[in-house]
């Protein structure tokens, strides 16, 4: 499929403005754990996921690691190019968490376009506004959930993006999306499996019971 079939507002601009970001594209597939964007000032570009899926998360000064949100088909990821927004510095990384093929948009075209386009303006601070309210949520389930809730999140959330209830994954992978310790998710999903909900073997946790995962997750 063409870019102008993934970008939903393509038939309002204007031919010169297609032309201009159809000129700028760079078409790139990354392998799983590569990395896109290494925050800080770093100015990739904007990416536009054609499939596969990406990561945005930050990174504390002790090492931790935080996600704020997913990236699949289809989503744009904005605050990869950072020098597009000047009141906005998010100094956050970007991985693939599977092989992903994906558009980079040159920043410069992309914020020269919507100072002359005001479909594509809305449309960049309608993603910026739904950015944001998924970093509202985390921060709302950081300072006031448990971390039994949010680990059973995580898990129920990950069991729907992957479309399986047995995981392949760590518990270092699952304290890194969380920003917390190794141990403390290897203590919580101890308790999941003794209340029966999950089974854990080396790198799989195995989801045994998702009414009860949902009942603590909406507690």
């Amino acid at each position: 499929m063409e870019f102008s079939e993934y970008f939903p507002i393509w038939d309002q601009l204007t031919p010169g403005q297609r032309e201009a970001i159809s000129g700028s594209l760079v078409s790139r597939a990354v392998k799983k754990g590569a990395i896109l964007h290494g925050g800080g000032t770093d100015c990739t570009g904007l990416l536009l996921v054609k499939s596969g899926q990406l990561r945005a998360y930050i990174l504390s000064r002790e090492g931790r690691e935080v996600t704020l949100y997913r990236l699949f088909d289809r989503d744009l990821c904005l605050f990869s190019a950072s020098c597009v927004m000047r009141s906005i510095q998010f100094d956050m990384a970007i991985t693939a968490e599977k092989d992903t093929e994906l558009w980079v948009i040159s920043a410069d075209v992309y914020k020269q376009l919507m100072e002359q386009s005001a479909p594509l303006s809305n449309y960049t601070n309608e993603i910026m506004a739904a950015r944001f309210s998924e970093v509202m949520w985390l921060m709302e389930q950081v300072m006031w959930n448990s971390m039994d809730r949010r680990v059973a999140a995580f898990l129920l959330e990950e069991s729907a993006i992957e479309g399986v209830s047995r995981l392949s994954i760590t518990h270092e992978t699952i304290a890194n999306h969380l920003g917390t310790h190794r141990e403390v998710v290897t203590r919580m999903l101890r308790y999941l499996q003794g209340e029966g909900m999950v089974r854990l073997s080396r790198g799989v946790v195995e989801l045994l019971d998702e009414k009860k995962l949902t009942a603590l997750r909406d507690a």
